[in-house]
């Protein structure tokens, strides 16, 4: 087995600085990366919106839903909340991934979005979170670490609803948001806070996060929900104290991933839990729940790779003005579990997503060029080339020097 150095050494190899084309790269975090990713592209750019995160791929690989808020017009101020978009990914002749095509807005003028994602059998269909009209509130209540300027709001108004593009209309766009494709269907009305949803692999489950209106019992507690489109019933998941949020299926169904504030210390930790099924084929509750994280860092948006046995996540491990993305073994039973880094770059990476044939990787980043006027990058999306055979390689070397420290560490301390 190779080492972990001979792993790095192996992949660390200098790129050409002017092999890239991408006014945003760096030849430095590329190849502090180049073990686990490569072929960096930015997608979306600080001309076209103020700024963008949070994407998600169309189960062929071809298409993505993220939110964003455009570039206003001259003199005018920009939006206070997310619209949705989706767009086509822009492939070469050897189907790499080399940018982003046209953009569409499937949200509502004026409405708070969040949390899109897409059908996991029909390619123009999607799934997010909307307010459909502006916020009664103009600051509503939401998750907040500390002082920190970054928050996530939970308005009141927020529905789960579902929107789709008619491939027919996409050639007569004129611009970001051109093509408007009529109110989104809201698949359930439920009072407070309703969002973060995905759909199960074979759809018929929804999981969602709930947060209770001002007035309830526990205001802004959030709780994880499974709502079965099928008997059109809902199931709370995981209802302890505390934020919980921001839940996804493992690919083979049989498991969920999420971050929770179980601690109240408003930093949060990654958990996993084991799916209870009926003999229907309704999800009636969890178990075994792992938490997988145990820290004094904030540890949030986890993705489940392909094989549904790793995680990949975002952590302030590195400092607040610098989250980054890691990979964690999301096995239940794992006795050992060393957190091994897979972006290395300054400022901010997190929400991290795998393409459907796990070949590329998606997330939010400020490392794109930086607009005059501002302190740091803004927020866009980016994308590279994920290799899952040497990332896996890469932490099965980390998880046994770790075990050789824990066992050194026994027999050092050992008195007969």
């Amino acid at each position: 087995m190779l080492t972990l150095a001979a792993l790095l050494a192996s992949s660390l190899v200098a790129p050409n600085p002017n092999s890239n084309p991408n006014p945003g790269w760096d030849p430095t975090w590329a190849n502090n990366e180049r073990g686990i990713l490569s072929q960096h592209v930015q997608l979306t750019h600080r001309d076209e919106f103020v700024k963008a995160g949070e994407a998600y791929f169309s189960p062929d690989d071809d298409w993505i839903i993220f939110q964003a808020i455009p570039v206003p017009a001259e003199g005018e101020a920009p939006d206070q909340h997310y619209s949705m978009y989706v767009a086509g990914l822009e492939r070469d002749a050897d189907r790499n991934i080399v940018g982003l095509l046209e953009a569409f807005r499937v949200s509502e003028l004026g409405s708070a979005n969040t949390c899109g994602w897409a059908h996991p059998m029909k390619p123009y269909h999607f799934l997010f979170g909307t307010t459909t009209t502006p916020p009664a509130e103009a600051e509503p209540a939401g998750y907040q670490r500390g002082t920190s300027k970054y928050s996530w709001q939970f308005p009141r108004e927020m529905e789960i609803a579902r929107s789709w593009i008619d491939p027919e209309f996409l050639d007569v766009a004129d611009g970001p948001g051109a093509v408007y494709l009529g109110e989104p269907e809201i698949v359930f009305e439920r009072d407070g806070y309703d969002a973060e949803a995905s759909w199960s692999p074979d759809t018929r489950h929804i999981l969602y996060t709930h947060v209770d209106p001002p007035d309830g019992l526990r205001p802004g507690d959030g709780d994880i929900w499974v709502y079965d489109t099928e008997y059109g019933s809902h199931t709370p998941l995981v209802t302890a104290r505390g934020y919980d949020g921001g839940p996804f299926f493992s690919h083979d169904a049989k498991r969920i991933c999420y971050r929770s504030d179980r601690r109240g210390d408003s930093l949060l930790q990654v958990m996993v839990a084991d799916l209870i099924y009926d003999d229907s084929g309704a999800i009636t509750g969890i178990a075994n729940e792992t938490q997988l994280t145990d820290n004094e860092h904030v540890n949030w948006c986890p993705f489940f790779t392909r094989d549904s046995q790793y995680l990949v996540y975002a952590t302030s491990e590195l400092g607040h003005s610098n989250y980054e993305i890691f990979m964690v073994d999301a096995a239940a039973s794992a006795d050992v579990r060393p957190r091994m880094r897979v972006t290395n770059a300054r400022g901010f990476d997190g929400l991290p997503a795998m393409s459907a044939d796990e070949k590329w990787m998606m997330w939010t980043a400020q490392r794109g060029p930086q607009a005059e006027g501002e302190d740091r990058p803004s927020s866009q999306l980016w994308i590279a080339r994920y290799d899952h055979d040497r990332a896996t390689k890469m932490y099965g070397v980390m998880t046994k020097h770790a075990r050789d420290e824990a066992a050194r560490a026994e027999f050092e301390s050992y008195e007969p």
